[in-house]
């Protein structure tokens, strides 16, 4: 997966006690169900509501946490010090529609593979590769979620915005995002203007036939050739498929599903350092990185594959440990229970650590990092 995602935040140190009631605990708002108390706790069922809140909150002089899905949250164990809003709104629509395609509106707290499943139902092509990704819709363009060679930005038309150093409400299309890998000019430091996502556009196919499947292990599950369009929901339950083997789809009965998606990002690095890597692969008698051209002369390596290469397996450090690499993929870093986000930034750190001591490269998360730090 990326995976997962899937929150926005802004987390500001604040000042004062934390509310230790467990009704402020925002483990049970995490998939890696870690992470201590909010100082306060609010839900907003509707876009007017999450402006009100967030206003409020901003009045106050409150530090805000905005929580959807919670799948791309590490939160530490002391909580937060301010106010965590979670995003129940909720709904989708057409909005408009022309010859051979439509433009969907979603709010941003819309369930995204629910999400997904209901374009397949409709024939509408461009959502399916990005199928069983956990966390909210409104998360989706502040990391630019993609899987399987499909990413947000690719179908996304404009999304709404209320930016609250401002206080102004607004539409902005995609190309003024700043889309790139994982990132866009609304994630973090970059979100200067502390822009909260409403509702988002996405412009989708009616053919009932998917986007060019473009990456090959997808390619090979269809039994199609790259850049084949194949039924949506052909597409969907192969990705389904894939991500559920790699411990990827939200399950209660798989351990291994309770993680934050995909730790790590891949890295992008230049030609000389994917050299670099490959030669230490070779020299070591290691099966070679995975790599993808990018543009620029770049290239992005598999941090899955670097992870391996350095010596850690699948399910290290042990069976016993309350944080665990996932038994079916090295990206997932997962939470097995009894443990805390302690446990869990100690092996990411080991993780990091050991790549960067075989290959000269510092791994960086994926997830936002709360009131913690690797």
């Amino acid at each position: 997966m990326a995976p997962g995602p899937t929150a926005q935040t802004t987390p500001a140190p604040g000042d004062g006690p934390v509310d230790t009631d467990a009704a402020t605990l925002l483990a049970p708002h995490t998939t890696l169900g870690l992470g201590g108390p909010a100082r306060r706790l609010v839900r907003a069922s509707t876009a007017d509501e999450v402006v009100q809140r967030a206003r409020a909150a901003d009045g106050a002089g409150e530090p805000l946490l905005l929580v959807g899905g919670g799948s791309n949250l590490v939160i530490g164990d002391a909580g937060f010090a301010g106010t965590a809003l979670l995003i129940d709104t909720e709904g989708h629509e057409v909005v408009r529609r022309d010859a051979d395609t439509v433009v969907l509106h979603v709010e941003a707290g819309h369930d995204w593979d629910a999400l997904v499943a209901d374009t397949v139902a409709d024939g509408f092509g461009g959502l399916e590769c990005l199928s069983g990704i956990p966390g909210r819709t409104g998360a989706t363009p502040v990391q630019n979620v993609g899987a399987y060679g499909v990413e947000v930005g690719d179908l996304l038309v404009d999304v709404d915005l209320y930016a609250r150093r401002t206080g102004r409400r607004g539409t902005v299309p995609a190309a003024d995002l700043g889309l790139g890998y994982r990132t866009s000019r609304l994630k973090g430091a970059r979100n200067v203007d502390g822009e909260i996502v409403l509702g988002v556009r996405f412009r989708l196919t009616t053919d009932g036939l998917s986007a060019p499947v473009r990456y090959a292990e997808l390619a090979r599950a269809l039994d199609v050739e790259p850049g084949t369009r194949v039924p949506v929901a052909d597409a969907r339950a192969a990705v389904l498929a894939l991500r559920r083997g790699k411990g990827m789809v939200i399950d209660l009965a798989d351990p291994d599903s309770r993680s934050a998606g995909s730790f790590f990002t891949n890295p992008v690095v230049d030609e000389a350092t994917a050299a670099r890597v490959a030669a230490r692969t070779e020299a070591a008698g290691q099966v070679p990185v995975t790599a993808w051209p990018q543009p620029g002369g770049l290239v992005k390596l598999s941090a899955a594959a670097l992870i391996e290469r350095a010596g850690i397996p699948r399910g290290h450090p042990g069976e016993h440990a309350p944080a665990r690499v996932s038994t079916k993929h090295t990206l997932a870093l997962t939470h097995r229970g009894g443990g805390t986000t302690d446990d869990l930034l100690a092996l990411a750190r080991d993780v990091r650590d050991r790549v960067d001591a075989a290959f000269g490269l510092v791994l960086e998360p994926e997830p936002v990092l709360v009131s913690c730090a690797l």
